[in-house]
C-alpha cells in the first residue's frame, strides 16, 4: 500500500503512475498485436469486421470500468483518512454491484447485438465475422469487470505493481492464444476474441488471488457484503458518475463509427488503424487520469487540498511534453506507424490514417488537459462537472456526425475531436480554477489524522 498523501507530489505520483502505463502499455500491445494477427493472417475485410464494432466493446466494457474506477475513489477517499472498515466495506461493496451490473449488461448486450449491429450499420459482408467477434467479447465482460475492479480497489490504495505483473502476464498469455487459434487452429475472428476473454480472466482471478491473499483488510466476512443502502447509493453515486463520464465519451464514438461503417472497407480499416495509434499516443493521458482520480480521492480524505492543485500542475505539464514529442512523431512516421499496426499495403488506408493522426496530434494538449481534469474533479468529489463536459462531447460528436460527415465524408470525422476536445474542456477549466482559489476541507474531519499505517498488512 502507498499513502499519496505525503512526500514530493511529483515523485510520489510518478512512482504510482510508471507501473499503470506499463500495464496500460501491454494492455494495448496485445491489442496491436491481435489487429495485426488478424490483419496479417485473415486479411483487411477480416480486420474491418474487427474494427467495425469496436465501438460496442469499448462502450459497455468502458462503462464497466468507469463504474468500478468510481466505487474503487470511495476506497481511496477511506484510505486517506485511515479508515479501515471504510476500505474494507466499500471495497466489498464494489464487487457486489460490480458483479450485478456487469451480469445484467451481459444478459442486455447479448440479447441487443442484432439491434447494435444494424445501429452501426455494419455492412453486410462483414456481418457474420463481426458478430462472432463481438458476441465473445460482449461474454466475457463480467471476467473484465472483475479485474478492473480488483485492480481499481489495489490502485485506491497505492499498490499499482501487482496489478502490472498480472496484465503483463495476462498480454503474453493473450498474443500465444491469439496465434494458436487464429494461425495453427483457424478459428478466424472469433479465435481472437476467445483469447481476449481467456486472457483476462486469468489475470482477474489471480489479481483477486493475490488482493486477498496479501492484504488481510480484503480478507471479506459475508457480512462485509451486507452493504446499506446508504453505502450503494454512495458509490453507485461516485461509479456511475465516472461510469456515465466516459460511456458518454463511448456513445458519441459510437454514432461517429455509425457514419465511418458507411464509408466502405478501406476507411474502416485506416480508421481502425489511426485509433489502436491514438490509443498509444494518448497512454499518458489516461494513465495520469487514473493517478489524479486516487492522488486527489486520498488527499482529499486527508484533508491536504494544497497538493492537489500541485499535483494538477505538475501532471499537465508531463502530459504536455508528451503531447509535443507525439506532435512531431505523427508527422514523421505515421505511415509507417499503419503498416506496422495493420500490414496493410493500400495507399488509401495510409494516407487516411496519416490525416487522422496528423490532424489530431496539433489538439493533444487540450486532449489531456479534459483527461487531468475530469478524472481530478472525480477524485475531488466533483460528480457533475464531468458529466457535463461529456455531455458536450456526445452532442458535439452526434452533430458532427449527422451534419458535417455527410458533407466532408471522412474529413468531418477527423475533425470532430479536435472541436469537441475544445469546447468541453470550458466548464473543466471553470470548475479546476475554483479549486485552486479555495481552502479544502476533508468530509472526514479529524479523523484523517489517523495512521494509515494501521491498514498495513
Amino acid at each position: 500500500m502507498k499513502d499519496l498523501t505525503k512526500g514530493n507530489p511529483t515523485k510520489i505520483m510518478l512512482q504510482f503512475a510508471v507501473p499503470v502505463a506499463l500495464g496500460n502499455l501491454f494492455q494495448l500491445f496485445y491489442s496491436l498485436a491481435d489487429t495485426r494477427i488478424v490483419g496479417s493472417v485473415l486479411g483487411d475485410q477480416a480486420l474491418a469486421a474487427v474494427g467495425a464494432t469496436t465501438s460496442i466493446s469499448t462502450l459497455f466494457i468502458g462503462f464497466l470500468s468507469g463504474l468500478t474506477a468510481g466505487f474503487a475513489l470511495l476506497t481511496a477517499k477511506s484510505y486517506g483518512a485511515g479508515k479501515e472498515e471504510g476500505v474494507r466495506r466499500y471495497s466489498a461493496g464494489s464487487l457486489l454491484l460490480g458483479t450485478v451490473t456487469s451480469l445484467f449488461l451481459t444478459l442486455m448486450c447479448i440479447a441487443g447485438l442484432p439491434f447494435f449491429l444494424r445501429i452501426l450499420n455494419v455492412p453486410e459482408e462483414l456481418y457474420n465475422d463481426a458478430k462472432a467477434y463481438i458476441r465473445l467479447l460482449l461474454l466475457g465482460m463480467f471476467m473484465t469487470m472483475l479485474y478492473n475492479g480488483c485492480a481499481n480497489i489495489l490502485r485506491s490504495v497505492g499498490d499499482t505493481v501487482a496489478p502490472l505483473i498480472f496484465l503483463m502476464g495476462s498480454s503474453l498469455f493473450n498474443i500465444v492464444l491469439a496465434l494458436l487459434f487464429v494461425l495453427n487452429l483457424n478459428m478466424g475472428v472469433s479465435g481472437a476474441a476467445l483469447a481476449t476473454v481467456i486472457a483476462q480472466s486469468v489475470s482477474a482471478l489471480l489479481c483477486l488471488f493475490y488482493m486477498v491473499k496479501r492484504y488481510p483488510v480484503f480478507r471479506f466476512r459475508l457480512e462485509d457484503f451486507k452493504i446499506t443502502w446508504a453505502e450503494a447509493k454512495d458509490l453507485y453515486s461516485s461509479g456511475l458518475s465516472m461510469a456515465l463520464m466516459m460511456s458518454l465519451v463511448f456513445f458519441g464514438t459510437l454514432s461517429l463509427q455509425r457514419m465511418i461503417n458507411t464509408f466502405g472497407t478501406d476507411i474502416i480499416v485506416a480508421h481502425t488503424a489511426a485509433r489502436k495509434i491514438t490509443e498509444f499516443f494518448m497512454l499518458p493521458f489516461s494513465v495520469m487520469g487514473v493517478t489524479m482520480a486516487t492522488f486527489c480521492g486520498q488527499n482529499m480524505g486527508a484533508g491536504r487540498q494544497e497538493r492537489i492543485v500541485l499535483g494538477i500542475r505538475n501532471a499537465l505539464a508531463i502530459t504536455w511534453v508528451w503531447s509535443g514529442a507525439m506532435i512531431l512523431l505523427s508527422y514523421a512516421a505515421s505511415p509507417v506507424l499503419v503498416y506496422l499496426i495493420t500490414g496493410s499495403k493500400s495507399p488509401e488506408v495510409l494516407s487516411t490514417a496519416s490525416l487522422y493522426l496528423k490532424v489530431n496530434s496539433v489538439f493533444y494538449m487540450v486532449a489531456s488537459s479534459i483527461t487531468i481534469f475530469r478524472n481530478a474533479l472525480q477524485g475531488c468529489g466533483d460528480h457533475k462537472t464531468p458529466v457535463v463536459s461529456s455531455l458536450i462531447e456526445l452532442a458535439g460528436k452526434v452533430a458532427i456526425a449527422m451534419f458535417l460527415a455527410p458533407v466532408l465524408q471522412y474529413m468531418g470525422i477527423i475533425v470532430a475531436e479536435p472541436i469537441v476536445w475544445v469546447l468541453m474542456v470550458i466548464p473543466l477549466v471553470v470548475k479546476i480554477r475554483k479549486i485552486g482559489r479555495k481552502e479544502g476541507e476533508s468530509p472526514y474531519g479529524k479523523s484523517c489524522n489517523i495512521k494509515r499505517n494501521a491498514l498495513l498488512p
